[in-house]
């Protein structure tokens, strides 16, 4: 697992350096073009642990509107006030939205705080000579180079944030190196048992009540005027002749649907009550596996609808969960080990916040 959190690389391209993240699995979220609403959370995934809300944070201490040259002294290694203002303008630059004059001051201290964490990580993997190696760098580039949409786009997102790939390559490499401290000081206390996962499976039996829910494909013909609406009926009639009379559902949906789950033959997935629009829930909930609807008219267009599966509302067996709430433990396990190893840098290092 990579822990760093890549505050420069983060802030100056939106993307993580070789970065991946754990998280608990989730039910196959239905296409756009059925839902009318969010879906809801899997059965299996801890997400809420439902601790008591925490009181509210004091206002952040004015940040003053001219800064000092030297905004942080870390073990006497300043942070000037060009890098933290270079970390706010790329992540304006990433939100697309300047940042609201009355949160000025709690964003630029949560900003620096990482920026102090960051360099305590640093020097601490500095000392112990612990390294990224070039070819962990050059692959972490060009894991980055491949989540922009192209060559051009990665390019551009250097120049906007007036960074070279030197400059990047300098980073991924620090931050590589701290992501290889935290975890030789992680990982090995990080484990879960399967007592921790029996025991959250008892304790959170919220977690794992899954609803009816039902299985089914859909083709979808989307119709935004009414001239669109008079062809996209017609055109679904002729389909559901095509079907009743032996066509293939998902081929059809493939070459026809104008959803997302087209390629996946018109395949939703399952879905409880309450997730789709309501006609289009009406008419799944009232096919039996294997049946057709009628053509279904709903804001989106004109649907054809095949039942798959229906499954009772039930509990999930600790079976068919144990993996994901092993995995979402050993997540949290980790990120507050880190998080402890973190502060442990702060209290036994100088730390001066200079603004």
């Amino acid at each position: 697992m990579k822990y760093a959190v890549p505050v420069l690389l983060a802030l100056s391209l939106g993307v993580a350096c070789n970065r991946t993240e754990t998280k608990a699995a989730a039910n196959q979220a239905p296409a756009a073009g059925a839902t009318a609403q969010p879906g809801t959370p899997a059965a299996g995934t801890p997400t809420d642990p439902q601790a008591p809300a925490a009181p509210p944070a004091p206002p952040a201490k004015p940040v003053p509107d001219v800064l000092p040259a030297v905004v942080a002294r870390v073990n006497g290694v300043a942070i000037p006030s060009a890098e933290l203002e270079k970390a706010i303008r790329n992540l304006e630059a990433n939100v697309g939205n300047q940042i609201p004059a009355e949160r000025r001051s709690e964003i630029y201290r949560g900003i620096l705080d990482q920026l102090v964490e960051m360099r305590l990580l640093e020097q601490e993997a500095a000392a112990r000579n612990i390294k990224a190696t070039d070819a962990e760098v050059a692959a972490g580039i060009e894991q980055m180079k491949k989540q922009a949409p192209n060559a051009e786009a990665f390019t551009k997102a250097l120049a906007s944030r007036k960074m070279t790939e030197a400059d990047l390559r300098n980073e991924a490499r620090q931050r590589l190196a701290v992501d290889k401290l935290l975890t030789a000081e992680v990982e090995p206390k990080a484990a879960v048992t399967e007592a921790d996962i029996a025991d959250f499976y008892k304790k959170n039996p919220q977690f794992f009540m899954q609803p009816e829910a039902v299985r089914a494909s859909h083709i979808l013909l989307k119709a935004d005027t009414p001239e669109a609406k008079a062809a996209a009926k017609t055109k679904a009639q002729d389909l559901l002749t095509q079907i009743k009379g032996g066509a293939d559902f998902a081929a059809l949906a493939k070459q026809h649907s104008n959803d997302g789950s087209a390629q996946a033959g018109g395949d939703l997935g399952f879905f409880p009550r309450g997730q789709m629009v309501k006609p289009f829930e009406d008419a799944a909930f009232a096919l039996k596996a294997g049946e057709v609807s009628p053509i279904v008219e709903s804001e989106f267009g004109y649907h054809i609808i095949k039942s798959s599966e229906r499954r009772d509302a039930r509990t999930v067996p600790l079976a068919e969960v144990s993996d994901r709430i092993a995995q979402a433990l050993r997540q949290q396990k980790q990120q507050q080990l880190a998080q402890e190893y973190v502060q442990s840098l702060k209290t036994k290092g100088k730390v001066e916040i200079l603004m």
